[in-house]
């Protein structure tokens, strides 16, 4: 067959073409929510840029415990609204929901408040320190009746629906091999959120949750966990290597590092084909089908490479309009489940969180 290049355009592709078009829906045509932002550091910036540029969401308040970093962020994206706490945002009754973008070790606390004052809350991945907190939290919004995501934002991105849409049409044949990394070189320095065990630091909750998410979607949940890492100078996980089961038998090898830049791709091998995404496997990406015979067969390529974080606004807010309290893209039992996967392997690795 000759490979064909084509991006998200026809909702359900054309006869004929070995990869399907994705379904996913415009985030522009999203009913719109006034959103509240609670830590504005690097990812609420790419986050408030992506609502601003792709959505009809509006942010309406930032809170910060810093006042002046919280007037800085709301000047810079024109936000009418800016705290000096988060306690402060939450009493604001413009705010909708509630993006958490803080450190893993603020996340429980933060949503926690959030959901008691009856916000549905979009929280940042990993979801928080462990199992624990996270099934609080679940437990909460389930008696809150309030809406609760993990903001895995891959999972939401239109070349995630086209490997689903090939993994359930039975393409691939059996899959066999999952692969997939996620590493960077993060500079040695005690101070760094990333080498700190009071923010709950470390290679698997910030990188690691990444191809462990991946492998979850395509494997299913995990029928066994092995994994062998290596600390870093302050106790916390700085490289982690992990094989997991699909209860089918299919294999997932993964890894994650804070000690040198990986290629972060992923791939999804089967009986008669498989699936490699091109570039970081976790943005917006290109998709590749290879035959048994290494021949590319099809690609799909997407209209858009920035932005990706407006496809899990989208879905919340089109969940909370049809009066979901959860995503079927990413449950939170899911979630939960995951969360115990790596409390599984940070045990493995001698690795714990003060306070735990």
């Amino acid at each position: 067959m000759t490979p064909t290049a084509r991006a998200n355009g026809d909702a359900h592709g054309a006869a004929g073409r070995a990869l399907p078009a994705p379904r996913t829906p415009s985030p522009r045509d999203a009913p719109a929510l006034s959103w509240g932002v609670i830590a504005p550091g690097r990812i609420a910036a790419r986050f408030a840029e992506a609502l601003l540029a792709h959505t009809a969401q509006r942010v309406v308040a930032v809170g910060s415990r810093d006042a002046a970093r919280a007037r800085a962020f709301a000047d810079r994206f024109g936000i009418p609204a800016a705290y000096g706490s988060y306690a402060e945002l939450l009493d604001d009754p413009s705010v909708d929901i509630v993006y958490i973008a803080s450190p893993h070790s603020g996340h429980f606390d933060q949503a926690l408040r959030a959901i008691e004052t009856g916000r549905h809350v979009l929280l940042e991945k990993a979801f928080t320190r462990n199992a624990r907190e996270a099934g609080q939290l679940i437990e909460a919004a389930h008696e809150r009746g309030v809406f609760l995501m993990e903001a895995m934002w891959t999972r939401f991105l239109p070349h995630i629906d086209v490997i689903r849409q090939v993994l359930d049409s039975g393409t691939l044949g059996e899959v066999r091999t999952v692969i997939a990394d996620h590493g960077l070189y993060a500079q040695p320095d005690a101070a760094h959120r990333l080498y700190a065990p009071e923010l709950a630091g470390g290679a698997l909750l910030d990188l690691g949750i990444y191809p462990l998410s991946f492998a979850s979607m395509v494997l299913g949940p995990f029928a066994s966990v092995t994994a062998v890492g290596t600390k870093t100078f302050t106790g916390v996980d700085g490289q982690a290597s992990i094989v997991v089961t699909g209860e089918s038998g299919a294999h997932g090898v993964l890894n994650t590092t804070l000690f040198a830049r990986t290629p972060t791709t992923a791939s999804i091998s089967g009986t008669r084909a498989r699936l490699e995404i091109e570039g970081h496997f976790y943005g917006p990406a290109a998709v590749r089908l290879i035959g048994r015979d290494h021949e590319l067969i099809d690609r799909y390529v997407p209209t858009r490479r920035d932005g990706g974080l407006c496809y899990e606004a989208a879905e919340a807010a089109r969940c909370i309009a049809a009066g979901q309290r959860e995503s079927e893209l990413m449950p939170l039992d899911e979630t939960l489940r995951l969360m115990h996967v790596l409390d599984d392997i940070r045990r493995d690795l001698g690795v714990a969180f003060p306070g735990e």
